[in-house]
């Protein structure tokens, strides 16, 4: 199966959840409520889970192999990157653009 799209919703900065996503696959198939969590070592994916009636949760979907955990990992981290990293640069952008706003040059 194929990554067709990856959809990151942001949530706060402060806390490990850093975002929310939904992955479709094939453009047939899509997973919501993948988290991504700022770990003490690295970023890190949590699949969506269930509170079973022990109080532990179980996994609901998760991929099978080592494998597959890195194509999914690796494809959401670096997306999540990217929108974070364009977030950053139009806050910079955006702060400029008040210090000159009824300037002219």
């Amino acid at each position: 199966m194929n990554i067709t799209q990856i959809k990151i919703n942001r949530t706060q900065e402060s806390g490990r959840m850093k975002a929310v996503v939904s992955v479709t696959f094939d453009h047939q198939i899509v997973v919501h409520d993948i988290k991504v969590i700022d770990g003490p070592e690295r970023l890190f994916l949590a699949m969506p889970s269930r509170k079973a009636a022990d109080g532990t949760f179980r996994d609901i979907v998760h991929p099978i192999s080592a494998e597959a955990r890195s194509i999914l990992e690796t494809a959401i981290l670096s997306r999540y990157r990217a929108e974070a990293a364009e977030a950053a640069e139009q806050m910079v952008s955006e702060d400029g653009d008040s210090l000159f706003s009824g300037e002219e040059t």
